[in-house]
């Protein structure tokens, strides 16, 4: 299901400072405030996205770990999941600490009460977020997917203008007079919201187009493959450029973002490029040493060399066997073996016998001392 980025939900560059980032949420719950858009659950759910993505973006180890990894990387800080509107509140009353900031962007003067599009209008669409399970193998090795979401897509009527048939050009909203906002009294207090008839662009197509209503873009439902890349990691993201929203009125698609989430696998696990697995071995065999063949995660079969007296946790390398670097060409990450001898449940009564040669001739030490903590 497709999100959006918390960078496109304040309208903020992704190296914008903490005061724009301030800034902008403030202008964002300001207008979707509750208090102002009564029994509207889309400005609720506007209001509550607000908060958090200004929950993560303000906070610098938070947005670090969004930046890099997605919405992934903050799953484990308690924040930046879908939060309670108590949460949203509470952000709002933070943000609006003091009286010059809340006065300010209530009363007329300020110009932080415009709309993000304002007259200006939208030069480029929304980016778009898509969650795919990734297998762990076709994590390592690479794979293609085909993905389907909804996006708003370029009318193909009007070819993103939003004019019908017959042409035309635009006029400027009788609603909001081309400002893009309209106010209304509360009370002690003036506030702006969005134009409903114009959505903040300030001006509405003479003829619009039967397709789109003049939007010039419609919801359409997309297919396309995406390549994911050898050696990709959980929470990392695949950007396919102008698959996302296409704006009001034409211009420039935002992105779509796939944030790859790993699946585990039954016996491998991965650090960076590096795998790991346990390999059971029997006591004769860690005694006397062998030679045992490993599976590895692209299925082959590899000699390994298990020295004589090989304990339990000895690990063993095997180089290149791991994980591809991504754009890194033939290298790979090391397969590392983790020892585990195994001890039989059951014995025949020969076996026991022969055991018992070995323990005579070895000698058992029935009072043995503990090993140092260091040595394990």
């Amino acid at each position: 299901m497709a999100k959006r980025d918390y960078y496109e939900v304040l309208g903020v560059g992704r190296d914008a400072p903490v005061e724009e980032i301030k800034k902008a949420y403030r202008k964002v719950a300001v207008q979707n405030h509750p208090d102002r858009n009564p029994g509207d659950t889309g400005a609720e759910e506007r209001f509550k996205e607000a908060a958090e993505a200004y929950e993560v973006l303000s906070n610098p180890e938070k947005r670090q770990a969004y930046d890099q990894f997605g919405f992934a990387g903050v799953e484990g800080f308690g924040g930046g999941g879908g939060q309670g509107f108590s949460s949203s509140f509470r952000d709002f009353e933070d943000i609006f600490g003091d009286f010059s900031d809340i006065f300010g962007s209530f009363f007329g003067g300020s110009s932080r009460g415009r709309s993000r599009g304002g007259a200006r209008g939208r030069a480029r669409g929304s980016d778009l977020r898509y969650d795919l399970q990734v297998a762990f193998k076709d994590a390592a090795f690479g794979t293609k997917v085909e993905v389907a979401y909804e996006r708003q897509a370029s009318c193909e009527s009007c070819s993103g203008t939003g004019a019908g048939a017959g042409g035309g050009g635009r006029k400027t909203c009788s609603t909001c007079g081309g400002a893009g906002q309209v106010r209304r009294s509360s009370g002690f207090f003036s506030v702006a919201s969005v134009c409903p008839t114009c959505q903040g662009e300030g001006s509405i197509v003479e003829n619009p187009c039967s397709a789109c209503g003049g939007a010039g873009a419609v919801k359409k439902r997309q297919r396309l493959k995406v390549t994911i890349p050898a050696g990709i990691a959980h929470g990392q993201r695949v950007t396919i450029p102008g698959q996302g929203d296409a704006p009001r009125g034409g211009g420039e698609s935002g992105d779509l973002h796939v944030v790859i989430h790993v699946e585990p696998h039954k016996h491998f696990e991965r650090d960076n490029n590096d795998l790991y697995c346990v390999i059971p071995i029997s006591m004769t065999q860690a005694a006397l040493g062998t030679e045992i063949q490993v599976p590895t995660l692209d299925e082959k079969r590899v000699k390994v060399k298990v020295p004589a007296g090989t304990q339990t946790g000895k690990v063993l390398r095997l180089r290149n066997e791991g994980v591809p670097v991504v754009n890194g060409g033939s290298r790979r990450g090391d397969l590392y073996i983790k020892i585990q001898v195994v001890v039989p449940h059951r014995l025949s009564s020969r076996a026991r016998e022969l055991l018992r040669e070995v323990a005579d001739l070895e000698g058992e030490n029935s009072r043995p001392d503990p090993i140092p903590l260091k040595d394990l």
